[in-house]
């Protein structure tokens, strides 16, 4: 920085005789600004493709390294400084509880209680051993659908636009009441790939200290020998997904340049078919190989513009591009994938996760709109039997159960639920909306507000209503813990892999 403001003093003094005694004339100034407008924006941009660049546009391979290599030092330091401002921390605006009580408070969940946390340095890392022994661990693949909320779904008290969903469902898990932890994509993300508590900060996979050698489900599974890959239908470098993913484990990632002759390709890429093509030619060529593998496969048809092909789905709505069409393109690509890959010789050996990053939009007068959190879940495959999950379930309860479902011991960071476990005890959820959080056991609801007092509130989700009391919330410290453990966790680096 000091080099580079030299430079621009010594330019200065270079030109400043010439500039003072020799004026442009103003044709010539008004000729060469649009010029300079222009070139400062280019240098901007920094690309001609579809969306500005960021950091993840240059993780061009799986070594975090090489990728910190290819960025000017300079910028990075300077970049650095400015992601600082989304670090929020939790502690400044909900309250405070000591280190020693938030541990109390969490360890305090029935599925966490028995558990062996060894390093006092690294306070919520733990072996988990799988419900399911298996000889041989399975292969696993998550579906993350974008902006499938339980709105879409019929037998969720929504629309009927998933038909296919609504048939997969009788053949696996179905989470009945299972919430997203935001209303973002990469919210989503972190909590069903990493098990990782919303903040009120941005999503980890955004912020500096997470980007390399942050927990995820693919780091432990490396290790295992699976090979470990994202599929994606547009441009990876969107919200910082490939460089997230390739400095935490994820060896390959595809996108939209990896399309030879897609079938359809609209603003967000490559449509949700093209999609699913390329996920079954890669589970398959795996499978044929010998490699265990781990797939996160990440839809994008159902976002707007909602742009899709024609001639596939009989539209729900008379004009083609709206959100009940899109949705019902989504999920018809969506079975026509099981339907190939219930076929398919990899079949037996791989458990299937589907589930929402979040619903399409959160919206109502409510503090937090919680059932506009509501999404689908069902994990189905291999030898999985058909079952209803009821209990209330959060998006970071998911990792752990298919860990335990795929048959491996790892050691992680994550407090989410074994659902293999225990399928049948009372459950929470936990969702973060704008400012405010919100911590619900049953029909009962702790909102942490900022600069505030907690707010207590009934649920009632026959009507999707939150009524607000001047009731004490019971759960407040247990609501604070929660959301001010992921930001100590993260700021103190503790969610990174050995």
């Amino acid at each position: 920085m000091v080099g580079a403001g030299l430079v621009v003093v010594g330019t200065f003094g270079l030109i400043r005789p010439t500039w003072m005694t020799a004026p442009w004339r103003p044709l010539k100034v008004w000729l060469t600004w649009p010029l300079v407008a222009l070139t400062v924006f280019g240098a901007i941009r920094s690309t001609t493709g579809h969306r500005p660049a960021n950091v993840a546009l240059f993780a061009l391979t799986g070594d975090a390294m090489v990728n910190s290599l290819i960025l000017n030092s300079t910028w990075s330091v300077v970049q650095a400084v400015y992601a600082m401002k989304d670090e929020a921390n939790a502690s400044a605006i909900y309250g405070r509880l000591t280190n020693e009580r938030v541990l109390e408070e969490v360890k305090r969940a029935p599925w966490l209680t028995g558990l062996h946390f060894p390093d006092a340095k690294r306070p919520t890392w733990h072996v988990q051993t799988p419900a399911i022994p298996r000889e041989k661990p399975l292969n696993l693949v998550i579906v993350l659908e974008e902006s499938l909320g339980a709105t879409f779904v019929e037998s969720l008290g929504g629309m009927p636009v998933t038909p296919e969903l609504e048939k997969l469902k009788e053949t696996g898990w179905w989470f009945e009441e299972l919430y997203a932890t935001g209303t973002r994509s990469v919210r989503g993300i972190e909590a069903v790939v990493s098990g990782y508590l919303p903040t009120p900060a941005r999503s980890v996979v955004k912020l500096s200290l997470a980007q390399k050698d942050f927990f995820t489900l693919a780091m432990p599974l490396k290790r295992l020998g699976y090979h470990t890959e994202f599929i994606y239908g547009g441009e990876s470098h969107f919200d910082n997904m490939r460089g997230f993913f390739t400095g935490n484990g994820f060896q390959s990632v595809i996108d939209q340049k990896d399309y030879a002759a897609p079938k359809f390709v609209g603003s967000w890429g490559a449509s949700d078919e093209d999609l699913f093509d390329k996920a079954h030619e890669r589970l398959t060529a795996l499978h044929a190989a010998g490699t265990p593998s781990f797939t996160l496969v990440f839809t994008s048809s159902n976002h707007e513009p909602f742009e899709f092909p024609d001639g596939r789905i009989e539209l729900y709505d008379r004009e083609k591009q709206t959100v009940n069409n899109a949705v019902k393109y989504a999920d018809h690509a969506l079975g026509e994938f099981f339907r190939k890959a219930r076929a398919s010789a990899y079949w037996q050996d791989t458990v299937f996760l589907i589930v929402a990053d979040h619903d399409n939009r959160a919206y109502g007068n409510s503090l937090v709109p919680i059932n506009k959190f509501h999404i689908p879940a069902l994990i189905l495959g291999a030898d999985i039997q058909p079952k209803r999950i009821r209990p209330q379930a959060s998006q970071i309860d998911l990792p752990p159960t298919l860990l335990s479902l795929i048959g491996v011991t790892v050691e992680h960071p994550m407090i989410g639920r074994d659902f293999a476990r225990d399928a049948e005890s009372p459950g929470r959820a936990m969702m973060q909306f704008d400012d405010y959080c919100a911590w619900m056991e049953g029909n009962d609801v702790t909102i942490l507000r900022p600069k505030n007092t907690p707010l207590h509130g009934i649920y009632n989700p026959a009507s999707g209503e939150l009524t607000t009391d001047n009731q004490a919330p019971q759960n407040a410290d247990k609501a604070l813990a929660h959301v001010l453990l992921p930001t100590w966790l993260y700021r103190d680096r503790l969610y990174l892999a050995k």
